[in-house]
């Protein structure tokens, strides 16, 4: 199986090396590496262009990140496709190869944990594990990691792409409509598939949180489920137990 992995950059000059080392470092044979860029104005693309490994490249304006991730898709080839933020890197050589090895015929997605870590000394901040995920924690604002959800590609073709109309949650609805509306089969993996670092825009600050829940509560509404604010404020006092104590539980 080929597998896809799209990257959107937009200055990402000081992260990006990470992303592209840990791409380039995977055991799996059957990697195409999209790279779809803002028109960075740094030296982004000059980093890019010293890992041949990358497949295609695309700089130009686009209407934010999920346009940019819906040009990816679009020009992705691999049956599998995922996302790797420009400021994360894969946890280890063998993360392609084991989410691959989940596929067969009765599986049309696999997610996986994520790490976070300080952007700089890249120290454990919080560890994110979907075990214990499942679709009916939509409603309370909960999601498994996008950072690890790698996706046949036919269902982007069939079900639709990430909504640009959303300004931070597309991830969030896009996940509702194929693992909920549309009850695809996913499988949890348990392996720390991507290390994250810290921070982004639904962090920012009070008024990108508050953005954030909005469009949470307005991807359920769109897509059946019945939630609101409180439900999806409640998050918070969980995550904050994560940040307490996070676990290292690399597999």
């Amino acid at each position: 199986m080929k597998v896809s992995v799209i990257t959107v950059t937009y200055n990402s000059g000081k992260t990006v090396k990470d992303t592209l080392q840990s791409v380039a470092a995977q055991t799996y044979p059957n990697i195409e590496h999209i790279i779809i860029d803002g028109a960075s104005k740094d030296n982004t693309l000059e980093i890019i262009n010293k890992f041949p490994h990358v497949s295609k490249v695309i700089s130009e304006p686009d209407k934010g990140i999920y346009d940019a991730m819906n040009k990816g898709v679009s020009l992705a080839t691999g049956d599998i496709i995922g996302v790797l933020n420009s400021d994360d890197f894969f946890s280890s050589e063998n993360v392609i190869k084991k989410l691959v090895a989940q596929f067969d015929e009765n599986i049309d997605a696999v997610v996986g944990d994520v790490r976070y870590v300080t952007p700089d000394e890249l120290k454990l901040v919080r560890y994110f594990s979907a075990e214990k995920w499942h679709p009916g924690k939509f409603r309370w604002g909960y999601q498994p990691p996008h950072e690890t959800f790698y996706l046949r590609k036919e269902h982007y073709q069939n079900i639709g792409l990430y909504k640009t109309d959303y300004k931070i949650a597309a991830d969030f609805e896009l996940m509702i409509r194929m693992l909920y509306k549309n009850k695809l089969k996913y499988k949890y993996l348990p392996l720390e598939v991507v290390t994250m670092r810290n921070g982004g825009v639904s962090t920012a600050s009070i008024g990108s949180r508050l953005t954030l829940n909005r469009e949470i509560v307005r991807g359920c509404g769109e897509n059946g489920i019945s939630t609101n604010l409180f439900f999806v404020v409640l998050k918070y006092f969980n995550k904050a137990f994560e940040y307490l104590n996070p676990q290292k539980k690399v597999k």
